[in-house]
């Protein structure tokens, strides 16, 4: 097999998007450039690496095994590119992180002092749901992965680095909102507002309320946290939410904070990438500031909630 590296990498871009044309665009050829290549790499490996059904590219078996290697093999390019780059100072190389969509409300601010620190570093940030951050992390798309739930069936090495309290929240007039405590059980007769099945805040939701005994009458699923919150302020029932979606200046304008028995639901965020990934040097900075960070970060975030109760 006779295979070079710009082609490793046109057909790990023609995985990567499913069209032709798409890595054609990504790797700054013409389409009929990339079809000659890619005909190449499949002449070279001897069997079908890919057919074409209604415009859309579907790898073969011999496919996915080579997108797999190419991967892994352009991983260790760019590591040994970041080493040198260390070597001079850690002045240039790319940083890729992926996140569920509710680590959208922390992530960015902690990326920012980093790439303050180092300017020259490219930075990939993918928000997903969590099912989506669980397939990048089986596939080693990215340097580092940040969720609450990490999946039981992957080799990780996970380091836990802020608190992640999940809150039922209701509407700001909602009748229950000035006792003391409430009684999980007294909402039984209440809509829960809840996130998609497979997210880190459902599992979380479902594991507590199993734990409890407890069961909601009706349900509402919805996508996005955003989505939750309004239609918890619009009345449509009560839900339950990460601390980090919360705004100050919802909390008692839109949205109240119930004192339920068992709520905040305890939960974390992890740091987790695959135990065998060697990371880069740039994913190794950005780790310990990340790490360094969310303590400065958790401790804000406990000076906004004090002022919240007063």
């Amino acid at each position: 097999m006779n295979i070079t590296f710009r082609q490793m990498r046109l057909f790990l871009a023609l995985a990567d998007t499913g069209s032709v044309s798409a890595a054609a665009r990504a790797l700054h050829v013409t389409q009929p450039t990339a079809s000659m290549q890619l005909r190449e790499v499949t002449e070279s490996i001897g069997l079908p690496l890919y057919e074409v059904i209604g415009r859309k590219v579907f790898l073969t078996e011999a496919g996915r095994e080579l997108a797999q290697t190419a991967r892994a093999i352009a991983g260790e390019w760019e590591r040994f590119g970041q080493q040198v780059s260390a070597m001079k100072g850690l002045t240039r190389g790319r940083l890729s992180v992926a996140v569920v969509s509710t680590a959208k409300y922390f992530v960015p601010r902690l990326l920012g002092g980093f790439c303050e620190q180092h300017p020259s570093i490219d930075i990939a940030l993918e928000v997903l749901n969590r099912d989506g951050v669980v397939q990048r992390l089986r596939e080693n798309r990215d340097d580092l992965y940040v969720m609450s739930q990490p999946p039981a069936d992957i080799d990780l090495q996970d380091q836990v680095f802020l608190d992640n309290p999940l809150h039922l929240i209701a509407p700001a007039s909602h009748p229950l909102a000035q006792r003391q405590r409430v009684a999980l059980p007294s909402l039984a007769g209440e809509r829960f507002i809840l996130r998609e099945r497979g997210s880190g805040t459902r599992l979380a939701t479902e594991r507590h309320f199993a734990a409890a005994g407890f069961a909601p009458a009706l349900t509402l699923e919805l996508g996005s946290n955003e989505a939750l919150k309004e239609a918890v302020a619009g009345h449509l029932g009560v839900g339950i939410v990460s601390r980090h979606a919360l705004k100050a200046e919802e909390i008692g304008r839109d949205l109240v904070l119930l004192p339920v028995s068992g709520f905040p639901i305890r939960s974390q965020w992890h740091l987790v990438h695959p135990r065998a990934k060697q990371l880069s040097p740039i994913a190794q900075v950005f780790r310990e500031h990340l790490l360094g960070s969310a303590a400065q970060w958790a401790v804000g975030l406990e000076k906004t909630q004090a002022g919240r109760k007063r």
